[in-house]
């Protein structure tokens, strides 16, 4: 016959499992409908194919004029301010519920070495902003011709 405890063999290793989430920002221990939170804003996918690194951030209600984005030394710095959309302080208005993000905020990313600095595409487009940095020529993958 299979027993299986109700509380885990090591109670202080879950104890410490559980104060790391609630340290980390609540972790797994408190989902909501936009997912646990991981990083910062704008959330970011960042991958590579074997010609270019793509990098998108998705900033909904955003001016594209209002962001900046660089690439020093291989980082990538993404920064721009989001507008508050509440009624200002002394208007007649109760705000109960504020959850929308606003103010100003940078995202760093650090990218690979064989990336081309002078081949970056920066496109917003409804809500994201999707950059292309393609990798050096010397760094694109070849084939080889066997004689």
């Amino acid at each position: 016959m299979f027993y299986r405890s109700l509380f885990p063999r090591d109670v202080f290793a879950e104890l410490d499992r559980i104060q790391r989430g609630l340290q980390q920002g609540g972790g797994d221990l408190s989902p909501n409908i936009r997912g646990t939170a991981r990083g910062g804003y704008p959330a970011m996918n960042v991958g590579s194919t074997p010609r270019s690194v793509e990098i998108y951030a998705f900033a909904p209600g955003i001016d594209p004029a209002s962001l900046d984005v660089q690439l020093e030394k291989g980082v990538l710095t993404v920064a721009g301010e989001r507008t508050s959309v509440l009624p200002p302080k002394d208007a007649p208005a109760t705000v109960h519920i504020d959850e929308r993000f606003s103010g100003r905020f940078r995202r760093v990313v650090t990218l690979p070495d064989d990336v081309d600095p002078n081949a970056v595409d920066a496109r917003y487009t409804d809500g994201v902003l999707h950059i292309s940095v393609q990798r050096k020529a010397a760094a694109q993958p070849r084939r080889i011709h066997i004689q």
